[in-house]
């Protein structure tokens, strides 16, 4: 890889202005002082530092936000703040996007990456992956619906969904549940929860695979994923 393509890579700045680190001296390979910004280097093998700190060479980022009410799941809007806008300047010059998307009003749980390949599997149809949703319902949940989800729901579009697991954490006439799907029509929860005549007043996504939102996030904070963390996404 070209060191100029390295380090703006990994955030040091645009090309221009990783040329006048080079010029200033500021940056070596191996201990050796370099000027040529068109010097192919290894950052896996060789020791590149930048005024002394090394650069770790990073290709692919993997973010684990609370996603906040108010912020649409896009990198960018003309309108509206997204999720792409709550990240530092360093994780943002990787371009990541979010994985499938939340709607406006939803919050908890989204991966956030540039890995276009991991991104893909986890959204296939053909892959199954399973997402848990938290929500708040108008209405009295019952063992009806939790039989009607099983087999599957006819949405307003005339679309059968495949089986999604029910669990009532609390009946009344607003009651809590818990909801696995493993698919990911457009506002798919609040029109499955419309189809048998109950209305979605909060949603929260608790989980994507084998991946669980930490509990220590607050709205609009994030984490990188663990080495075991994308390991087991993966």
């Amino acid at each position: 890889m070209r060191l100029d393509k390295l380090l703006s890579n990994m955030g040091y700045g645009s090309r221009k202005e990783v040329k006048q680190l080079l010029k200033m001296k500021a940056v070596s390979v191996d201990g050796v002082i370099v000027k040529d910004v068109s010097l192919h280097v290894d950052p896996e093998k060789q020791n590149v530092t930048v005024l002394g700190e090394r650069v770790h060479y990073q290709e692919f980022i993997y973010l684990m936000m609370n996603k906040p009410a108010g912020v649409i799941s896009a990198t960018e809007d003309l309108h509206d703040q997204t999720v792409i806008d709550l990240l530092d300047p360093f994780h943002a010059h990787f371009e990541p996007f979010p994985v499938g998307r939340l709607d406006k009003d939803t919050e908890g749980f989204l991966l956030i990456t540039n890995d276009g390949v991991l991104a893909h599997n986890l959204l296939s149809p053909k892959k199954h992956v399973p997402k848990v949703y938290y929500a708040k319902i108008d209405g009295r949940v019952t063992e009806e619906d939790i039989e009607a989800f099983n087999h599957g729901v006819i949405l307003d579009d005339g679309y059968h969904t495949k089986p999604g697991k029910l669990t009532i954490l609390k009946s009344g006439e607003t009651s809590e549940i818990e909801l696995m799907i493993s698919e990911g029509k457009f506002h798919q929860v609040k029109r499955m929860f419309e189809s048998v005549g109950k209305k979605v007043t909060y949603l929260k996504r608790l989980s994507m695979g084998n991946l669980q939102l930490d509990e220590n996030l607050k709205l609009g904070e994030y984490r990188e994923l663990s080495s075991n963390e994308i390991e087991n996404i993966k």
